[in-house]
């Protein structure tokens, strides 16, 4: 007879899933150490966080600060244009990870101008508002303002209205896929594609509701007890009763048809694996194009390591889906 028990959440032995790690990964885990998230621990780690990001020099496209219109009054959006005098060019709105409770627009230079130098297209990155400070829905009000915004002065920037597509990373992943959500509940700006790196789309994992208690992931990096502060802190007082509850943890959502032909890429290691996994096959299921890519070997945030083999093969995945979904001319 088929055991049908929960997993308990935690390894019952003294084994560590880093003999499963790539080993080029590796050195990964002493860039990136141990921390534990707390409301007295986020002011000094959201700084520490800050000050990695600001040792990394100029990036090669410097972005441009823009203002942009929002409920509570303004965002800015920080501006990647390789080519800023062509006309009708894809844009990539971009929204940064953190576990809903930091990071930055600011933190992605780097890779935000490899997006725009190597595909030829705009990327918008959005500085949202964070949790707690800001619970649901501010920051995926933002977000959704920064959307609107790009399509309504679509001409004036030199952009394709049919070919804005919006990207995040974990947080940011998850926020997209909010925001994708968000502009079909809405008849909003119509999206050419989603591109999800690892999203966190939902609440429930790492806590005791969670319902795939895997128990070979979420050991580095981004744990099971730092992905609930993180849900806790946006969360905030919403009850999680009502149509939006899909824009707060896009796996809650009941429908998917209508969304935009998505990518999704996410390590085997991954604490949103499983989410991720099951979000792509009911987007397969509600007849939305998908393309998956899952890494072995990786765990949260891999590829933040670009001299890594698997690092420069999510990369080349990334380009070439978005290039193929917005139908780039330079990849």
């Amino acid at each position: 007879m088929q055991d049908t028990a929960p997993r308990p959440i935690h390894m019952t032995d003294a084994s560590s899933t880093r003999r499963l790690i790539d080993p080029e990964l590796l050195p990964l885990l002493e860039t990136l150490p141990p921390f534990a998230m707390s409301a007295e621990a986020l002011p000094a780690i959201r700084e520490s966080l800050a000050e990695m990001i600001l040792g990394r020099g100029v990036p090669p496209i410097t972005p441009v600060k823009r203002v942009v219109d929002a409920p509570h009054g303004s965002i800015a959006l920080f501006w990647y244009d390789p080519m800023p005098t062509a006309k009708d060019r894809p844009v990539l709105l971009h929204i940064h990870g953190g576990g809903m409770v930091m990071g930055s627009a600011r933190h992605l230079p780097d890779g935000l101008s490899t997006l725009a130098a190597r595909l030829g297209v705009v990327v918008a990155s959005v500085e949202y508002r964070l949790a707690p400070e800001t619970p649901f829905p501010g920051p995926q009000e933002d977000c959704y303002a920064a959307l609107l915004w790009l399509a309504g002065k679509a001409a004036e920037l030199g952009i394709d209205p049919k070919r804005i597509a919006i990207i995040g990373e974990s947080a940011g992943g998850g926020l997209a896929a909010a925001v994708a959500q968000m502009a079909r509940d809405r008849n909003g700006p119509e999206l050419a594609a989603q591109i999800l790196a690892y999203p966190m789309i939902d609440h429930r994992v790492g806590g005791e509701a969670d319902p795939w208690r895997n128990r070979y992931t979420g050991e580095f990096i981004w744990t099971r007890e730092n992905n609930q502060f993180g849900w806790e802190a946006l969360r905030g007082s919403y009850g999680m009763n009502d149509d939006r509850k899909g824009w707060f943890s896009p796996s809650l959502a009941v429908d998917l048809t209508g969304l935009p032909p998505t990518w999704i890429g996410v390590g085997s290691l991954d604490l949103f694996i499983d989410e991720n996994l099951d979000y792509a096959r009911r987007l397969i299921d509600a007849g939305v194009p998908l393309e998956l890519h899952v890494y072995p070997g990786a765990v949260h945030g891999f590829d933040l390591l670009g001299a890594s083999r698997i690092a420069s093969d999510f990369l080349c995945d990334m380009l070439s889906g978005t290039g193929r979904m917005l139908n780039c001319k330079k990849e």
